[in-house]
């Protein structure tokens, strides 16, 4: 079995989806999931770009264990000695630079010759080895670039220091096959040594799994991935799926990973809280339909074989879910089953969660895993400051008075309860946010499930977005809101900085 590294570039590449922008706590959070669910490299962002970032990955640095960390730069001084001040902290750390080697790259968007290009990448690779042990380096748009120039820039780079060369398909272009022959290309005519070869597929032509998967069995030893194939444009290679492939066609495939597999839904799920981004419901692997059966067929053959129609078994990847905790569990039992999801806080914390708790099972006969993720990473209510009381409709008028800080106001609204709050909590936090998209989904299931809004706003010159859980749709709805209020505060656009944070 061929060891194939997993190297997640969620909290880099993910972020760069349209509308994500994630804090630093928030990147952080996701880090920490990562590093539990196994993965060998987290890309954790890109620090040359804003001092915020630079902080971010300076933070995973810090108390992230066990991966390399890594940080990209594009091949000049600068970006260089910026991921070198964010990855100070790192036990293991890697800088990852890159410059473009295709034709249309070099010629309209660098405006550099070839060997320009080659002196850059080779410069930026002997710098960024003074500083680490570990240098990825990428030839940005591989799979439209000519064969043998990628090898005189390979070898270049080897020959400074390099440790990982990357081989993205940066626009989604290439087929299997093609792929696979490029890697088999590299591997035959490049003087590896102890190089490990890396694959970054992106997902225009929906291929980036399937590409992934052949290159690494045309030789490749590394997968870039981000987790529900998020990223750029269509997104990237889905951990979750290249992943699940090759533990399920290990008969096949014949390689493994490190992967801690009954963490892909839990990890799946927070990179779907975090970024604002519902998992398609018939998303390979993580989507809810995933293994649901409609057709009498497929349910008669299931429940006489599950392997009829089920090639995975939803508990490997962490689907099943326990009810542990009801009405009448305590602090105690709250904060043990917490801790096992991954959660560690202090008293105050867990006081103000425990409200909410009980606060929840006046609501629900029973509070499962799922109920307490939703809990613990949605927009919460701390206390009363925050609320709806009252809602009336006739004819086509909502009128709904809403409450913030002990202060209220009534509004009306022809365009309905949602767009009447809304008006209310801007006028009560006295902000001009801008409703962008609004969505509303189901947490859980029953009559008594959470329901999630999702909000994206405008304030100053940023999109922020915000989450909030109730039973209650209004209340998600409100809580979701002002969740992205305070989220513009914090990064100081177009909000009070003395302001109290209720989300």
């Amino acid at each position: 079995m061929r060891w194939i590294r997993i190297f997640d570039t969620t909290l880099r590449d993910g972020e760069q989806t349209p509308g994500v922008n994630l804090s630093g706590e928030e990147k952080l959070r996701i880090a920490k999931q990562l590093s539990k669910l196994g993965v060998d490299v987290i890309e954790a962002g890109f620090p040359a770009t804003s001092k915020g970032e630079l902080n971010a990955v300076k933070k995973i640095a810090e108390n992230v264990h066990g991966p390399v960390i890594a940080a990209l730069a594009r091949a000049v001084k600068r970006d260089i000695d910026a991921a070198c001040e964010a990855l100070e902290p790192a036990e293991r750390k890697r800088i990852h630079t890159f410059i473009a080697t295709s034709p249309v790259h070099m010629k309209h968007k660098l405006r550099k010759s070839p060997q320009e290009v080659k002196r850059a990448a080779v410069d930026a690779v002997e710098y960024a080895k003074n500083f680490v042990d570990e240098v990825e380096f990428s030839f940005e748009d591989a799979t439209r670039s000519d064969r043998d120039f990628l090898v005189e820039v390979g070898e270049a780079v080897i020959e400074a220091g390099a440790t990982v060369l990357n081989v993205p398909d940066t626009v989604g272009y290439a087929t299997p096959e093609e792929f696979a022959d490029l890697i088999r290309y590299l591997r035959e005519n490049l003087r590896m040594k102890h190089v490990e070869l890396s694959v970054h597929c992106h997902d225009d032509l929906g291929l980036a799994v399937a590409n992934s998967l052949a290159a690494a069995m045309a030789g490749a030893d590394q997968i870039e991935v981000t987790v529900n194939g998020i990223g750029e444009r269509a997104g990237n290679a889905a951990l979750e799926e290249v992943v699940m492939a090759i533990d399920t066609r290990r008969d096949f495939y014949k390689m493994k990973t490190g992967i801690n597999l009954r963490e892909i839904a839990r990890t799946s799920w927070l990179v779907s809280i975090y970024t604002g981004i519902e998992v398609p419901p018939n998303k390979a692997v993580v989507g809810a339909n995933a293994f649901t059966h409609e057709s009498g067929i497929h349910q008669d053959g299931v429940l006489k074989e599950r392997s009829t129609y089920e090639i995975m078994n939803p508990e490997k990847i962490g689907f099943q879910t326990k009810i542990v905790l009801g009405k009448h569990s305590g602090r105690h039992a709250l904060r043990e089953r917490l801790r096992e999801l991954g959660y560690e806080m202090d008293e105050e914390r867990l006081n103000r969660i425990f409200e909410a708790f009980k606060e929840l099972t006046e609501k629900k006969k029973v509070v499962t895993d799922l109920d307490l993720l939703a809990l613990m990473e949605g927009g919460l209510r701390k206390d009363d400051k925050t609320g709806i009381e009252m809602v009336q409709i006739s004819h086509g008028l909502a009128v709904v008075s809403v409450r913030y800080r002990n202060r209220s106001i009534t509004i009306h609204s022809f365009n309905g309860p949602v767009d009447a709050i809304y008006q209310g909590i801007n006028s009560l936090m006295g902000v001009n946010a801008k409703l962008v998209d609004y969505r509303l989904y189901g947490v859980t299931e029953g009559r008594d499930a959470l329901g999630e809004a999702i909000v994206r706003i405008r304030m100053g010159d940023g999109i922020h977005t915000g989450r909030g859980i109730s039973t209650d749709v209004l209340e998600a709805s409100l809580l979701a809101y002002v969740n992205a209020i305070n989220k513009a505060r914090r990064n100081g656009n177009g909000f009070d900085s003395s302001g109290e944070d209720y989300s």
